[in-house]
């Protein structure tokens, strides 16, 4: 059943958008493969486009508008004729003509449109940055959870070995009668509560990785491995969150994109405002008739006797529009407004953001270094007890307690090192810098 499901998803994906798994993964590359798949990014991408169709828009306003026209006519009864004079019967005539429309002057209203669809794409293009950032965390945070669980894996595995060998030694001791059926019955029970432990880190290490499978759109995720960085993680003094917060406004697409739509709301106004202007426009064309009872001439012949042009100049002068113009200014104004608090909203946003990171930054530093001393007394406090244990001096209970605690102090300090590495990293990204481990 699982082959047949892998089956259909390879058949129903396209071809440019399989996974290889035949390799561990990257973070580079996961985050790669998301800017490329997830939908999220896909619809920004989308957005990009149609602005850029209506930037495009935008811009062909200054051109003239051609169109031609056909019209056939047919009356009964008195009408106009071919010879412009009132006749009776039945009359046909077809007309031909072009003509050509084009603003002159409109209060500029034309050119801060086209100043407006700039902004309107270079804010889309900075919405779809913001949603490359915001995967690229998601892919980073999933990411780390798998080197994470995998390093729990490995302190699981540890603890199956030493308690196996602890049984094995037991045993040998039992039938020496050296131990007791007691203590070879607790130490095969803490054997099976460590198998059970590496068993839940195996299914902790599935779940991480098909979480990271889903977010990456995999259409399948059997075989997805990811590489295993060397951690050799350092701390470093961090710059204060009010530096930090400084180099983010320059950078960060969400502040940029707000910024952008408040120069927008700005067009808003200009545009509203020249509805008071009047208004100038060019009018040009040509045309011709044809009339089926203008016997004396032919087709051709009618077409160039009928043949006309014009060239016109039309002024639009607002005298009174019922308010309308005045509340469209209203209107903008009250939006150029919101849109200024939507800027100071997302300013406030990211600068608690910071101040999220950065104290978790500092808090995941100091307590990586707590825990890398609580792990070396842990070990060196196992090693005594394990010597005192061999020697008959500590019983079985203190040896499994003292390695219980060995267990999770390394446990604590693989967790800090990774919250350490990630929270600083996230620091930096909001610096501008590369998300990277």
């Amino acid at each position: 059943m699982k082959a047949l499901l892998i089956a259909l998803a390879v058949l129903t994906a396209p071809t440019d958008s399989l996974p290889d798994l035949s390799h561990p993964w990257s973070l580079q590359e996961c985050i790669d493969w998301a800017m490329d798949n997830n939908l999220t990014v896909a619809g920004s991408e989308i957005t990009v486009e149609n602005q850029k169709v209506n930037e495009n828009t935008a811009r062909m306003a200054w051109l003239p508008a051609v169109n031609g026209s056909v019209d056939e006519t047919v009356s009964f009864g008195r009408g106009i004729g071919g010879n412009n004079t009132y006749e009776k019967g039945n009359n046909a005539s077809t007309s031909f003509s072009i003509g050509a429309n084009m603003t002159l002057f409109d209060g500029l209203a034309t050119p801060r449109r086209m100043q407006l669809a700039k902004l309107n794409l270079e804010a889309a293009t900075a919405d779809l940055e913001k949603a490359r950032d915001d995967v690229s965390v998601q892919v980073a945070q999933a990411y780390v959870q798998i080197l994470y669980n995998y390093e729990i894996r490995d302190v699981a595995a540890r603890q199956v070995s030493i308690d196996s060998l602890q049984v094995e030694r037991l045993q040998g001791l039992y039938s020496t009668g050296r131990a007791s059926a007691a203590e070879v019955s607790q130490q095969k029970a803490t054997l099976a509560q460590s198998r059970v432990t590496l068993i839940q880190a195996d299914n902790n290490i599935r779940t991480s990785l098909l979480t990271l499978a889903q977010l990456l759109e995999f259409p399948y995720w059997e075989g997805f491995q990811v590489v295993r960085p060397k951690v050799n993680f350092t701390s470093a003094l961090l710059p204060d969150p009010e530096e930090i917060y400084a180099q983010a406004l320059g950078v960060r697409p969400a502040i940029q994109a707000e910024k952008l739509r408040l120069q927008g709301a700005q067009k808003q106004i200009q545009i509203a405002k020249a509805g008071y202007y009047p208004s100038l426009s060019l009018r040009g064309g040509v045309g011709t008739n044809y009339y089926t009872s203008f016997a004396t001439q032919g087709f051709w012949d009618q077409l160039n006797s009928n043949f006309s042009k014009y060239i016109s100049l039309s002024l639009n002068i607002p005298i009174f529009n019922k308010f309308t113009v005045r509340n469209q200014v209203r209107s903008a104004k009250l939006q150029y407004r919101s849109q200024e608090l939507q800027l100071l909203r997302v300013q406030h946003t990211l600068y608690k953001e910071i101040q999220q990171a950065w104290n978790s930054a500092v808090a995941s530093q100091a307590k990586h270094a707590a825990s890398l001393d609580a792990a070396a007394a842990a070990e060196d406090a196992f090693t005594l007890t394990k010597a005192k244990y061999e020697n008959g001096k500590a019983t079985i209970t203190e040896f499994n307690e003292s390695l219980a605690r060995l267990v999770k102090a390394q446990s604590d300090s693989v967790q800090a090192t990774y919250e350490c590495l990630y929270q600083t990293a996230l620091v930096e990204f909001y610096r501008g810098r590369p998300l990277t481990l």
